[in-house]
């Protein structure tokens, strides 16, 4: 595991995080799939080993105290507790053999450095979205991944969610795509988690307008492709929160065309780290509308509330994570948020098995080669935002439906 912020601990700014993942996700997963015997040897690498106590100490209490068979004091750590060391990544890496696996929940513009590191390693990687920030990195990632002959995905889990999936099933059947608009936002207090890397390194819709692109992205496959992208963005919160130049939210529009009669769509893709505190941590919310059907999904409101004392009205979603304990053990295993990270670590299994070949996930798993639209959309709307809103034209070296973007430029009038 490298990074040991809020998705893999639960474990930001020296406390328990105030959000849905207090308990951290990719670590409780881990320490249950090593339980199950999926996993054998497990490591965790930050950048500050200094906080690793404190860190320990979390994970021992809303982990080891709380679920009956599983010991975060097994995970080995790097960097070591008196060091800060950035590239600790590698001497973590060096520690591990190639067909092993690393799982990578670090800030956006760390991922490349890092997938490349373990790549080059011989290890099977798993970034977190967005895996990159640049087309030309990622189909860096593509080849490199092709050349060392490991599987490398993104960590993309509505993919996983039932109605997500079903949704995704139905709308292949609607003919030509016509219109998507979806929505998504975190409440503003998060600024204060993210405060190391907002609006420095990333912005809003790397964060989150990566998760409903590439789920759209998802459902186009061979049907239709992106070809232009502009983007908007509101400000005047999160710069007085955190002092410094940034967008509040922002909002791609992208233009699609059909393979299957030529005719055209677009998309509108919105995300805001500026809510307030609502009964959910993240609203989510889309509509789509192809031209023989529509689809609705609220994702964040499944018709299941829950009030108590003490705490705030909430509306949960035990469908993505479920870390309240069953009788005294996790019981999160039929989670979408845990089934991302259980069928990537199945997935390498199989390979260094030499019952399935790299290749074989394509198109069953959320492969760097096949997200490689998702990538380009984010990247043009940044380029969007930093030139005033100019569109720019995605080009494709070939008109197959396969052919992913190769590069992209400003639309001149």
């Amino acid at each position: 595991m490298v990074g040991t912020g809020e998705y893999v601990t639960g474990f930001v700014g020296g406390k328990g995080a105030d959000s849905d993942k207090s308990t951290g996700v990719l670590g409780l997963v881990c320490l249950d799939l090593k339980s199950r015997g999926k996993i054998d040897r497990l490591g965790m690498v930050g950048v500050n080993g200094k906080k690793l106590p404190a860190l320990r100490q979390h994970m021992q209490r809303v982990i080891g105290d709380v679920y009956e068979g599983l010991e975060p004091s097994v995970i080995e750590t790097w960097p070591s507790d008196k060091e800060v060391k950035p590239e600790a990544y590698r001497e973590a890496a060096a520690a591990f053999q190639p067909g092993d696996l690393a799982i990578i929940f670090t800030p956006d513009d760390t991922h490349f450095d890092i997938a490349m590191a373990c790549i080059e390693r011989g290890m099977h990687v798993m970034i977190t979205k967005p895996p990159v920030k640049t087309l030309e990195e990622h189909l860096k990632l593509v080849e490199a991944a092709r050349k060392h002959n490991v599987l490398c995905v993104a960590e993309l889990h509505k993919r996983f969610d039932p109605i997500y999936t079903d949704a995704r099933d139905r709308i292949r059947k609607l003919g030509p795509f016509s219109y998507y608009f979806a929505y998504m936002s975190q409440p503003k207090h998060q600024l204060e988690t993210f405060k190391a890397w907002a609006g420095k390194s990333s912005d809003i819709s790397y964060y989150l307008n990566s998760h409903h692109i590439d789920y759209h992205e998802w459902c186009m496959h061979g049907k239709a492709r992106p070809v232009r992208v502009s983007a908007h963005a509101s400000t005047g919160v999160a710069n007085k929160q955190l002092d410094r130049e940034m967008e509040d939210t922002i909002t791609l529009a992208v233009d699609w065309q059909n393979f299957e009669d030529g005719s055209v769509g677009h998309a509108v893709y919105t995300s805001s780290w500026v809510a307030a505190k609502a009964d959910v941590h993240s609203q989510q919310r889309w509509f789509y509308m192809g031209q023989e059907g529509e689809v609705t999904v609220d994702q964040a409101h499944r018709g299941y509330t829950v009030a108590q004392d003490g705490a705030a009205f909430a509306s949960p979603n035990p469908l993505f994570w479920k870390p309240t304990p069953s009788d005294g053990k996790f019981a999160g295993q039929r989670t979408y948020g845990y089934q991302s990270f259980e069928c990537f670590v199945d997935a390498v299994n199989e390979v260094n098995a030499g019952r399935k070949k790299v290749s074989d996930f394509d198109g069953v798993l959320p492969t760097i080669s096949t997200i490689v639209g998702t990538t380009a959309i984010l990247e043009a709307g940044r380029r969007s935002l930093d030139q005033g809103g100019v569109p720019f034209e995605l080009v494709y070296d070939s008109d197959d439906v396969r052919a992913v973007p190769v590069s992209m430029r400003p639309v001149k009038f």
